[in-house]
């Protein structure tokens, strides 16, 4: 699952996003939100697809609400990592 760096998306709400939604402590979420933030997008986490699919739901449903563009995307992997 990916973030995508938009320039209305305040950075706060971000690192926000990347602390409740992908279990990200504060240091670790304002580092990738920089790196979303230059790079034009960053890797959140590997999921199981279904659970991919809910959660770039959830997060997008969530910017919506709070009325910003962020958009959250996932593919599905060509083969699973071993642990």
């Amino acid at each position: 699952m990916s973030l995508l760096n938009d320039d209305e998306t305040p950075m706060e709400f971000v690192v926000h996003i990347l602390e409740s939604f992908f279990d990200m402590d504060p240091d670790t979420a304002k580092l990738k939100m920089l790196l979303i933030h230059h790079q034009g997008t960053g890797a959140c986490g590997c999921y199981p697809y279904e659970l991919a699919k809910k959660k770039a739901g959830d997060v997008v449903a969530f910017a919506r609400q709070e009325n910003h563009p962020l958009r959250c995307t996932f593919e599905k992997a060509l083969r699973v990592p071993e642990a």
